[in-house]
């Protein structure tokens, strides 16, 4: 199920990495211990060893995509590996990544500076000694610099969660033609854990690729001893626990980003009611053709008093205004979050709000919990504008300047009820009775919603008011469909009456366990009915009573409309039979966990179906379904003493082809 962290009881591996490099002035020895998953154990006698192996060791596990990503955020993926890569480039250049990375680089503190330039040295130094591990096609990317490991954390952070380009692709879209991203996190005060000590899950959602990889590690060094996981490529951990504190994060409802629509006159755009130039610049983007030849493109940049213009149809052009963008200091913030042991010197490093996107959810060994609406949000003009849409950019009136500092942010801390969750949901409903209250806060802070996956995990919290470790590992694996308790009373009566094939679905979902496990009988076909109803009822939701923030934890409820439920559920089951498939086939059988080597049934499913442990599925070309993302890093704290931690990466820790780690932990995440 899960792995423990001992580095000394699973150690199978062992180099010392002092022997293979010449940057280390000190006599002692840097050691590295790889347990048996492929998780490196790093002991360093200071900071710039300890980065320089944390650079070194993810270029073993990961080096092939590393710098892939170290040239997409560059901008110039196309000029390295042909056009295919050509939107890529145009996003990150548009928005400035490379030239804002050498900018941030310069402003880094000394000690910040010597610590990023130790983890590039160990990129380097990698890639130097070992070329004939990397990919031909990705050599061209060395060497590395601090400003591409800047200019790699950027784009994720600003430019993927913050305003995720196919998000900001999707508003605009239908304007010029006229993810399975998330997390779950709990802290657990001392009044609801059996053993009086605070506990912390973490459970990032997150695609199995790409720049969404987490790389586990732990990191050892005079003044700090973490452990957990940094997104690959990053010198940080992002979500990580010590001896004294832990914390985690999970994407928040915050809205980072605003689209401005400009009306455009002459060579410019209209200002409060004047003509205002844009600011412009060309580049020149290289693009590799399958020849090897080279051809060029011209980038035409064009950024309003908002940002920069990312659509545009005759008149009228979008242009995007994002947080986030005068904040370099996030890896100082982070090592001080990751070597603090207070709460007090916690807080201290977190308001800085250097990260301008997530959640926080915090436990300690003091007992203390915490739940921040971090990120930065806009302090948003007053008016009637619909700020998850597209706002009028011709006036000031619609601008903003300033972002809500953190003592103006919503926050609790230890609340009376002993426990807060987040699984995306805003931070109202993060426990009950509610400890923090909406109406207190700028409407634009957060929407107002609980949906039934957040609900399925305050339900678990709150049944419970002795919750040992065991206990929550079980709960964090939980694959009860909310969704499920909801509507099938209403449904099962009705397909009954209406005989044929919706009765006989009817008894195999009346049997059913009302899970996702891998062998639950009747979750295959509830999903495929609850697909049908949904895609039938349109934007109209197909529940009797909508959800209410006044019984936030049992609405919505019930079916609208039962018999056009019942024609969605013969329609399913028709489409099942047709396919070969037995109403009754178990989840495992339709959905596997196939990966290197590895084909087992999977557990876990859709977040709309009100499943905890969330898993999302690709169809593959040879038409299996297989899972692609959703719980990836994860782990389940205690802070006794010593901490009790299980923790696992649910693809594995390695992606470098050829290695034993890509699929090992696939079979742990299937028991």
């Amino acid at each position: 199920m899960y792995r423990a962290t001992s580095a000394l009881a699973l150690a199978l591996g062992f180099s010392t990495l002092s022997a293979l490099s010449t940057v280390s002035t000190s006599t002692l020895s840097t050691e590295v211990l790889w347990d048996r998953y492929g998780v490196p154990h790093i002991f360093a006698p200071d900071a710039g060893m300890l980065f320089y192996a944390f650079g070194w060791t993810q270029m073993e596990a990961h080096g092939d995509l590393i710098l892939r990503l170290y040239g997409e955020a560059r901008g110039r993926s196309a000029e390295y590996w042909g056009d295919r890569n050509l939107d890529t480039d145009r996003w990150v250049r548009r928005m400035g990544v490379p030239g804002r990375a050498r900018e941030w680089y310069a402003a880094q503190s000394a000690s910040t500076k010597r610590r990023l330039d130790a983890f590039v040295d160990g990129v380097n130094a990698y890639a130097r000694a070992h070329a004939d591990r990397i990919a031909d096609d990705v050599e061209v990317v060395l060497p590395i610099t601090g400003p591409d490991v800047i200019a790699h954390g950027q784009r994720v952070i600003l430019f993927e969660f913050v305003a995720w380009r196919g998000e900001v692709n999707q508003i605009t879209k239908p304007w010029s033609e006229q993810q399975t991203n998330g997390s779950n996190a709990w802290a657990v005060g001392p009044s609801r854990s059996a053993s009086g000590h605070a506990m912390l899950v973490a459970n990032p959602h997150l695609p199995w690729s790409g720049f969404f990889r987490w790389f586990e590690a732990q990191l050892v060094a005079p003044g700090i001893d973490t452990t957990g996981a940094a997104l690959v490529g990053n010198q940080l951990l992002g979500i990580a626990f010590n001896d004294s504190l832990g914390w985690t994060h999970t994407n928040n409802t915050l809205d980072g980003y605003d689209l401005y629509e400009l009306s455009l006159e002459g060579d410019g755009y209209r200002w409060d009611g004047k003509q205002v130039p844009f600011e412009k610049e060309v580049e020149t983007i290289k693009i590799r053709r399958r020849d090897g030849s080279m051809s060029e493109e011209k980038l035409e940049i064009r950024r309003s008093i908002h940002g920069p213009v990312v659509a545009e149809k005759p008149g009228k052009a979008i242009a995007l205004r994002i947080v986030g963008l005068d904040q370099p200091y996030i890896a100082e913030q982070y090592w001080d979050m990751a070597s603090a042991t207070s709460f007090a010197e916690f807080e201290t490093a977190v308001r800085r709000l250097q990260n301008p996107f997530y959640t926080v959810m915090y436990a300690d060994r003091t007992g203390r919990i915490m739940h921040l609406f971090g990120g930065r949000t806009p302090k948003r003009p007053a008016g009637d504008y619909d700020w998850s849409g597209i706002v009028r950019g011709d006036t000031a009136a619609t601008l903003w300047n300033d972002t809500h500092a953190y003592n103006e942010l919503p926050r609790v801390v230890d609340p009376p009820s002993g426990w807060l969750q987040n699984a995306n949901d805003p931070p109202w409903t993060t426990t009950f009775p509610p400890a923090i209250d909406a109406d207190a806060f700028p409407r634009y802070m957060a929407p107002r919603f609980m949906h039934f996956r957040a609900q399925r995990s305050a339900r678990m919290l709150a049944d419970d008011d002795r919750i040992t470790f065991d206990e929550l590992v079980a709960y964090k694996h939980s694959t009860r469909m909310e969704l499920a308790d909801r509507i099938l009373d209403d449904l099962l009566p009705a397909a009954r009456s209406a005989g044929g094939a919706p009765a006989k679905a009817a008894e195999v979902l009346a049997a059913w366990d009302r899970s996702a496990d891998a062998t639950s009988r009747g979750a295959v076909l509830f999903q495929r009915f609850y697909g049908e109803l949904a895609k039938a009822s349109g934007k109209e939701e197909p529940f009797a009573t909508k959800w209410d923030a006044r019984n936030p934890m049992t609405t919505p409820d019930g079916l609208r409309d039962p018999s056009a439920a019942v024609a969605a559920l013969d329609r399913a089951a028709a489409a099942m039979t047709k396919e070969g498939l037995a109403l009754d086939v178990p989840w495992g059988d339709v959905y596997r966990l196939r990966r290197g080597g590895v084909n087992l049934p999977a557990n876990g499913g859709p977040n709309e179906l009100g499943i905890f442990r969330v898993v999302g599925y690709r169809k593959a070309d040879d038409g299996v379904f297989e899972a692609a993302g959703g719980d990836s890093f994860m782990f389940v704290a205690e802070f006794a003493k010593p901490v009790r931690a299980l923790s696992s990466v649910a693809p594995g820790n390695w992606s470098q082809p050829g290695s034993p780690h890509v699929a090992d932990q696939l079979p742990l995440f299937a028991d």
